[in-house]
């Protein structure tokens, strides 16, 4: 198998253009199929490092489409790579794949074959979604330990609660039901509940996740959920700081990789992800469409704070505005990132507390009858 010349020790690229077998196998291997976010971002990097690095952009794709394994990937790469040959651009190539390359992507690599500067769009394109996928991997490992500890605790207090009280129950019919302390009454009847309907425990939450999933698929629930996720407490804040971040970094890219600002701002309504967002930044491009600026629509959308739309409107005036919304993003994310570790930081000791009231309940409610029959045992 030929290897790529000059490349560099430790890097292990590899030519499908080699032999014609590997061509063949390759292209066997080949589906359609959504790709991960993560997979496109390692895939964007390395191409732009070979483009920078002066390969043609089909020799670029077989090397790339040759160490990908089977799967997804590899069947877009090479798809892309034999429209390429075919005499398709690249961008036009990559608009053929929506599982792998959104709106966002594609848009951003006409933009540079448009100016002759595809190797410097692609390596923007890669820091954008490593950036991107970089601050969802904080939040999401962030909330991970507190998720799994709230999940265990309700699932041991469960199995207690199921399983261990009941065999306390014959000892607790010996006093007589009605002479029972009433916080054990309530806890036999947790119990009996749990025995009975057990499988509640598991349909609620697939209930709630299919209306909620239900409610979704109106523009209106849609809306409605997505305002609601900006406003709850501590999280909606996060939220809406995350958004902000993802509407900075997504239109400053894209202005500064060459593309028109209305064009930008569609395509950035497209990839925030949040209705009520989608709407504020609707307004914005109608705004700019009619030759107004970009920073005092944004104010009057309310959805962006002071400090977004100052820096925004000082970009403006500058001449600078790729720069600025840049930089919005990259404060925003630092804040992300702050209020993540004081949710988390609050998180803790309000587990401590539900987890150890939860055992203190359960304690007080077995001992105290058993304490009781000790007292009666000891005047007899």
């Amino acid at each position: 198998m030929a290897k790529l010349p000059g490349k560099k020790k430790g890097q292990q690229f590899f030519d499908p253009l080699a032999t014609t077998k590997e061509k063949k196998k390759g292209a066997k291997l080949r589906r359609t199929g959504r790709v991960s976010t993560k997979i496109v971002t390692r895939f964007t990097t390395q191409l732009a490092t070979l483009q920078e690095a002066g390969l043609p952009i089909v020799r670029s794709l077989r090397i790339l489409e040759g160490q990908l394994p089977a799967g997804a990937m590899k069947s877009v790469a090479g798809g892309v790579a034999e429209d390429v040959e075919g005499g398709a651009s690249l961008s036009e190539a990559l608009a053929k794949h929506p599982g792998a390359f959104d709106n966002l992507y594609v848009h951003m690599v006409r933009a540079g074959e448009a100016g002759g500067l595809l190797d410097t769009v692609l390596r923007r394109l890669a820091d954008l979604k490593e950036k991107v996928e970089r601050l969802r991997t904080q939040v999401r490992g962030a909330l991970i330990y507190p998720i799994f500890v709230m999940i265990f605790a309700v699932a041991v207090i469960l199995f207690i609660t199921a399983v261990v009280v009941p065999q306390f129950k014959k000892i607790f019919e010996d006093l007589g039901s009605d002479q029972l302390p009433r916080v054990t009454q309530i806890l036999l009847g947790v119990s009996e509940f749990l025995q009975s309907y057990w499988w509640s425990l598991v349909l609620l939450p697939i209930a709630f996740w299919g209306i909620f999933r239900l409610v979704r698929r109106s523009p209106g629930g849609k809306l409605m959920t997505d305002r609601w996720g900006l406003k709850f407490p501590r999280f909606g804040s996060i939220n809406r700081k995350n958004k902000v971040a993802r509407v900075g970094r997504t239109l400053g890219t894209l202005v500064n990789s060459g593309v028109p600002l209305l064009e930008a701002l569609d395509i950035t309504r497209n990839t925030v992800g949040n209705s009520v967002m989608e709407n504020a930044l609707d307004k914005v491009r109608s705004a700019v469409k009619e030759g107004e600026g970009i920073a005092e629509p944004m104010g009057e959308t309310r959805q962006f704070d002071d400090m977004v739309v100052n820096m925004v409107a000082v970009g403006e005036e500058t001449g600078e505005l790729d720069n600025m919304l840049l930089r919005v993003a990259d404060t925003y994310e630092y804040e992300v990132d702050i209020e993540v570790q004081g949710l988390v930081k609050l998180l803790e000791p309000l587990l401590i507390i539900f987890v150890g009231g939860a055992v203190a309940f359960i304690l007080f409610a077995v001992f105290l009858p058993l304490l009781e029959i000790i007292q009666k045992l000891g005047s007899q």
